[in-house]
């Protein structure tokens, strides 16, 4: 089931005016929630809470991912991501993919396709 950013609340306010972050985020750069806390995704806002609960539950997911599950827009994700692992909630794999040319990345969205068909 996929859930859906609130519609009346726009994305400036959920990242605070921000948006871009300081790092780049690719939408293949892989996120995961190796160490979840109950507690934190409390006191997390829903947006947040939603990314952090996803990024635990669904493995290792790209941003793209990440974003699609849950209803929020690809910029918004990557600024809450951001926040994120600056509070060390999620960790972002840097380097995973250098280029977005990379065989990895290449075989993964062939075996995408094939689920698909």
């Amino acid at each position: 089931m996929t859930t859906t950013v609130n519609p009346w609340v726009r994305p400036y306010v959920l990242t605070g005016g921000r948006t871009r972050t300081q790092h780049q985020l690719y939408v293949h750069t892989l996120v995961s929630a190796p160490r979840y806390d109950q507690a934190v995704a409390a006191d997390l806002p829903p947006e947040s809470r939603h990314l952090y609960e996803r990024a635990r539950a669904g493995g290792t997911q790209s941003i793209a991912e990440l974003s699609a599950y849950c209803g929020i827009s690809l910029g918004v994700t990557r600024v809450l991501l951001e926040d994120l692992a600056a509070a060390d909630h999620v960790q972002i794999n840097d380097g995973v993919y250098d280029s977005p040319f990379d065989h990895r990345l290449l075989k993964r969205v062939i075996d995408g396709l094939r689920e698909l068909a």
